[in-house]
């Protein structure tokens, strides 16, 4: 099987990553770094940021069994701190870079008969929370645009998102940089931890093989129980 991941070479896109190839599928990867990644014969690494608008998606003549889209934004400030230009690049990064990768590779997805994209979104979405108005609002977006591409894109290509709340990767160590911060992040979730990346690439490697051909169109919410429930 091959696959197209943006954005994932550190956190749990790396670990994804790993995943699908011990599995013995190929990866085409499209990230600004290395990251933590190790060179393997069937992964494709290629160094870009696919915001730039001089940026070009490779041309991959194959069918594509799935894409994940990992990139995204933790731009946590009061609203009277959040200027337009900043809800402008959460939705550059979050949204429009979703859009663009799916264009450049919706033909290749569609070619494979049963593809699946995965998107992310955030607990925030769903749960309301204080400082959170920028980036929920542009995970918000990917939100409905997953569930209007899973019904126009149907039975070809499954659309769905993963919802995680805080969990330990580049892009949340600065809200779990101290222990006071773990030990605070542990007692907002019902299950008393925060997440880990192996918990999130889980979902990520059930969504994209056949397993969950019969799903599409979801968000999943993969949070501690931070959405759902609260302990009294």
């Amino acid at each position: 099987m091959q696959y197209i991941f943006i954005g994932g070479s550190t956190g749990i896109g790396a670990e994804l990553t790993k995943r699908a190839l011990a599995q013995g599928h190929k990866i085409t990867l499209i990230s600004r770094s290395k990251g933590t990644l190790e060179a393997h014969e069937n992964l494709e690494h290629i160094t870009g940021d696919i915001t730039d608008s001089e940026f070009e998606f490779p041309k991959i003549r194959e069918a594509l069994d799935g894409m994940v889209y990992f990139p995204g934004t933790i731009n946590l400030k009061p609203f009277r701190g959040l200027k337009p230009d900043v809800f402008r690049q959460d939705l550059e990064i979050n949204l429009l870079g979703f859009v663009s990768a799916l264009h450049a590779y919706l033909s290749n997805l569609k070619k494979s008969g049963n593809a699946s994209v995965i998107a992310f979104s955030t607990v925030a979405v769903q749960t309301g929370m204080s400082f959170h108005a920028s980036v929920a609002s542009a995970k918000g977006a990917v939100e409905g645009l997953v569930r209007s591409l899973a019904a126009e894109l149907a039975p070809k290509v499954r659309v769905n998102a993963i919802a995680p709340s805080l969990t330990d990767t580049p892009l949340g160590e600065n809200l779990l940089n101290t222990e006071s911060k773990q030990e605070n992040a542990k007692a907002r979730h019902p299950l008393a931890r925060y997440g880990k990346p192996e918990d999130i690439a889980a979902m990520a490697e059930f969504l994209l093989y056949g397993e969950s051909s019969w799903i599409s169109g979801q968000i999943l919410h993969v949070d501690g129980g931070l959405s759902s429930i609260s302990r009294m």
